[in-house]
């Protein structure tokens, strides 16, 4: 699977988990359903950070990584929130809707207006496939490793590209 097919069927993945979460009733159920949603999505922007945006960095498409980057912080932040708040607590509905429309914004933003439409311009489909294989690897292999334990420490900056 290339990089960016990898990417949009991860958006897709994590939308799937923000509506179940949504729709979910009891608090043991929220909090097993955000704790998949969590280390999810950490991974995926994570994997992102350390492979797809420095891979494509230098292809004159600095201002959109940046921005991915920042929505990246952003995101973090109110998931970080999260795993303060219980799923009793009124504000866990509101924090789960901000980041989700963080996130749905986010992917909007790579896959049609920014982002992805350059890359497929500038990075060959060989390429695609080769960073698609390493980003699937790197993805299987943090996401079990409950990525949202670290996300306190991870809301100060945006990462390094």
């Amino acid at each position: 699977m290339d990089a960016i097919t990898l990417i949009k069927v991860q958006h897709v993945e994590i939308d799937e988990l923000f509506e179940q979460l949504k729709k979910a009733r009891s608090d043991q159920k929220k909090r097993a359903l955000f704790a998949e949603l969590a280390d999810k999505l950490v991974t995926h922007m994570t994997m992102e950070e350390q492979i797809f945006y420095p891979s494509i960095k230098a292809r004159s498409i600095m201002d959109e990584l940046l921005e991915a980057n920042e929505e990246h912080l952003a995101i973090r932040r109110v998931l970080a929130d999260l795993l303060d708040t219980p799923p009793s607590d009124p504000r866990f509905g509101a924090q789960v809707s901000v980041v989700s429309e963080q996130h749905e914004h986010h992917a909007h933003h790579e896959e049609e207006e920014g982002l992805f439409p350059k890359v497929l311009k500038l990075v060959s489909k060989d390429e695609l496939d080769v960073l698609g294989g390493e980003m699937l690897s790197f993805y299987e292999q943090e996401v079990t490793k409950a990525p949202r334990r670290h996300l306190p420490e991870e809301t100060e900056q945006a990462a390094a590209i």
